[in-house]
């Protein structure tokens, strides 16, 4: 089973970090990496069951949203190639952020796994999903940690 995994510590209490991802159908912190994301079907952003289709491109749906444990868990549907449905089955991603013991700083944890014969989507995937993570700690970048 092909997988990512990536991270990144953000300057931002968890709370903070948490708010700016909890709306699935809002991506507008990650300007340079999503230019267009259009709402898919009448749920909500916060809900399970909300849809959201990338770049004209990925089609992604939210399977979970943790509000105590802060982790979402979506699912790519269908998308371009090598993530698209004739060649990936079964994708998963998993965004779990936790408190940092450094400051008031938040580990933000991205991986994703799905069923397929090849790799393909494996260095594909990472790459976007640092680019989203370097945009995601970027829009925190001016933030005084606490105690400054």
């Amino acid at each position: 089973m092909p997988a990512t995994e990536q991270s990144v510590l953000v300057n931002a209490p968890i709370e903070a970090v948490w708010a700016r991802l909890g709306n699935f159908h809002d991506l507008s912190w990650a300007p340079n990496v999503i230019n267009s994301v259009v709402i898919d079907g009448e749920v909500a952003g916060d809900s399970p069951g909300a849809m959201r289709i990338l770049k004209n491109a990925f089609h992604e749906t939210l399977l979970e949203k943790n509000e105590r444990d802060h982790v979402l868990k979506y699912s790519i549907d269908d998308g371009p190639s090598p993530v698209s449905k004739d060649e990936v089955e079964n994708y998963v991603g998993v965004i779990r952020l936790s408190q940092s013991g450094k400051s008031d700083g938040t580990l933000v944890e991205w991986t994703s796994s799905w069923d397929s014969a090849v790799d393909d989507a494996v260095d594909f995937c990472h790459g976007i999903y640092q680019a989203l993570l370097a945009e995601l700690a970027n829009s925190f970048a001016g933030r005084q940690p606490a105690g400054t």
